[in-house]
C-alpha cells in the first residue's frame, strides 16, 4: 500500500516558479513509477508528468514540456514537481499518483489529496 501527501501549492503570479512535493509512505514506493496530474474546475483529470521507479525515464504533457521538471528522491520517498514560468491555464488541483505507467489516469491505484495551484494574470 502507498500513502501520498502533496504540498507546495499556492497563489502565484504568471511567470513565477512553484515547487510541489509528493511525500510517499509505504515500502513499495521505490518499485513504482509515479506521476503528477491536475484537474481544473469542470474538466477531467489530466496527465502532467511521469517518472520511472529509478528516476528514468521522464515524460511530460505537451503543456508542461520545457517548463516543468519531475524528479524523485527514493531515499526520502519524495516526488517533486518544479514548475517554472507558470501560466493562468496551469491553475488546477495537482495530484500525485502511482503506480503510473501510461495512458489514462484511471489506471492509477493510489492518490494523494491534492494541492491547489492558482496562477493570477
Amino acid at each position: 500500500q502507498l500513502q501520498l501527501v502533496e504540498s507546495g501549492g499556492g497563489l502565484v503570479q504568471a511567470g513565477a516558479s512553484l515547487r510541489l512535493s509528493c511525500a510517499a509512505s509505504g515500502r513499495t514506493f521505490t518499485q513504482y513509477p509515479m506521476g503528477w496530474f491536475r484537474q481544473a474546475p469542470g474538466k477531467e483529470r489530466e496527465f502532467v508528468a511521469a517518472i520511472g521507479s529509478m528516476g528514468l525515464p521522464t515524460r511530460y504533457a505537451d503543456s508542461a514540456k520545457g517548463r516543468f521538471t519531475i524528479s524523485r528522491d527514493n531515499a526520502k520517498n519524495t516526488v517533486p514537481l518544479q514548475m517554472n514560468s507558470v501560466k493562468p491555464e496551469d491553475t488546477a488541483v495537482y495530484y500525485c499518483g502511482g503506480p503510473y505507467y501510461s495512458g489514462s489516469s484511471s489506471g492509477v491505484t493510489y492518490w494523494g489529496q491534492g494541492t491547489q495551484v492558482t496562477v493570477s494574470s
